[in-house]
């Protein structure tokens, strides 16, 4: 007689689930918080009570709303153009040598160039205004795109490109078949990655270009020793983060449901 495998019972699925271990971090790392900030937090470091009542407060404000609209303006704009450029750009590089060697020293001054030292040269030369804010958030996250896109081309199976080559493919068909399916994984992890640098750039340009919408908040509270306001606002950011990579994730898994199988898989040899 065949055995079957037993199910768990339901609480200990429940309790083996990551997500009741990421509840279990936070309520330690809130009450870690709680107790520091009551003790030893003083005026600058609120307790996590505190905190989250500012966070309460501040989705009640209308302020909040048009600045993280303004925001999210140039969040958007600029991952587009990241994506839009960087992907192309990346699986070329990935495929022709030559291209890549033309254009190396260029993603090397982009991935060792403190981006907040652009920031004067574009005001220079763009001023002040959303386009110069979509710039900086579109070179924060295009390198990550290129250099990952680049790889995950550069990983596909050689074997793969030979028996294609072999069979008669054309390089249109070598790219719609097993260029772009195999480097899917490390475009979707590229993307990924750039979300996270564009919003870092976001913030970035708010603070050190011009004091408007989040920057600006974050700016107004630490001039007036708000603090609870302060780490108010910085959540809601990594909030937002957190919320668009998970959709990140989300999609990586629809586009490219054999690369999360392949990951599970080595994960448990």
């Amino acid at each position: 007689m065949t055995a079957y495998p037993t199910r768990a019972p339901r609480w200990k699925r429940v309790l083996d689930s990551d997500r009741s271990y990421r509840l279990l971090t936070f309520a330690v790392f809130a009450a870690v918080w709680e107790v520091y900030g009551t003790f030893w937090g003083g005026l600058l470091i609120p307790t996590f009570t505190e905190t989250a009542a500012a966070f309460a407060d501040l989705l009640r404000t209308a302020a909040f709303w048009d600045a993280l609209w303004v925001s999210n303006q140039a969040l958007l704009l600029g991952f587009a153009c990241a994506v839009a450029v960087g992907v192309p750009l990346g699986v070329l590089l990935g495929r022709f040598r030559l291209l890549e060697r033309l254009t190396d020293v260029y993603l090397n001054i982009l991935l060792v160039t403190p981006m907040a030292a652009i920031i004067p040269l574009l005001i220079m030369s763009v001023g002040f205004g959303l386009l110069s804010r979509v710039i900086l958030v579109a070179l924060f996250a295009v390198v990550m795109v290129v250099v990952n896109v680049r790889t995950g081309v550069r990983q596909v199976d050689p074997g793969l490109i030979q028996m294609a080559r072999s069979f008669g493919a054309s390089e249109r068909q070598l790219w719609r078949d097993v260029l772009i399916p195999g480097a899917l994984p490390a475009i979707m992890t590229g993307i990924r990655l750039g979300l996270g640098r564009a919003v870092t750039g976001m913030v970035i340009v708010e603070l050190l270009m011009v004091s408007l919408a989040l920057g600006g908040l974050i700016l107004q509270f630490r001039g007036t020793f708000n603090a609870a306001g302060l780490y108010a606002v910085i959540a809601a950011v990594l909030i937002e983060s957190l919320l668009l990579i998970a959709l990140a994730q989300r999609l990586e898994r629809l586009i490219a449901p054999w690369a999360s199988t392949h990951q599970q898989g080595k994960a448990r040899r």
